[in-house]
């Protein structure tokens, strides 16, 4: 049997609608690390924290079929960000889940993020209704990584239509809440936990860093 989810009133988003220019375009997340799609990693690392999980992704769902989750895409075209990616999620949310507390995202590429992001942000929270809450860490704000009310997204469609872009400018205007999470030690690095891939040299890191951390189970 499984385990029950450590949030099982809230929904997970991975957002996977970025340009990946840095790649050379295409889906980054669609990569292999270790052997496996780095979004496997990410989903994999965010399902034991929430009730339910959806993939934010632009263009044909099917590429996804292999991770068996419902694909959403950005409702306000251009590929507009991650902004848009929030919005997509959080009113899928409303429409199918309209049970949820309160939406989770993750970026898909950051495949070493917290496996207690969930519980520190609902720690955070206590017993008071959801309210916006953000990560950072010593690298700075990681506003992708955040709780969010799922009554924002009427607040997040009026930005969008405006022009807003950034996460960042958005989550502070609206009053968001830092939650820090500090370094990772793997090996004998210290790593920023949201240390995401952008970079083929970035790829590189993580798998010697993936390496790293098998040894250490490996050695119990």
């Amino acid at each position: 049997m499984a385990a029950t989810a450590r949030a099982p009133e809230g929904v997970g988003i991975v957002l996977a609608g970025g340009a990946s220019t840095r790649m050379g375009g295409g889906d980054k997340c669609l990569l292999p690390l270790g052997g496996r799609p780095l979004l496997a990693h990410v989903i994999e690392r965010l399902r034991p924290q929430i009730g339910a999980l959806v993939i934010n992704a632009n263009g044909d769902a099917a590429r996804f079929a292999q991770f068996g989750l419902p694909v959403v895409p950005d409702s306000i075209g251009g590929l507009q960000g991650p902004l848009a990616g929030v919005h997509a999620g959080i009113a899928w949310v409303r429409a199918n889940r309209p049970d949820a507390r309160f939406v989770i995202t993750a970026a898909a590429d950051t495949p070493f993020f917290p496996g207690d992001l969930t519980q520190n942000f609902l720690a955070v929270l206590g017993s008071g209704p959801p309210k916006l809450l953000v990560a950072s860490s010593e690298e700075g704000l990681h506003p992708v990584f955040g709780l969010w009310q799922v009554a924002l997204a009427p607040a997040l469609h009026e930005s969008l239509q405006r022009g807003e872009r950034k996460v960042s400018a958005w989550v502070k205007e609206h009053g968001a809440e830092e939650v820090y999470f500090p370094p990772i030690k793997i090996g004998n690095r210290k790593v920023d936990p949201f240390f995401n891939l952008n970079r083929p040299e970035d790829f590189a890191e993580a798998e010697a860093l993936l390496r790293a951390q098998a040894g250490l189970d490996a050695d119990g």
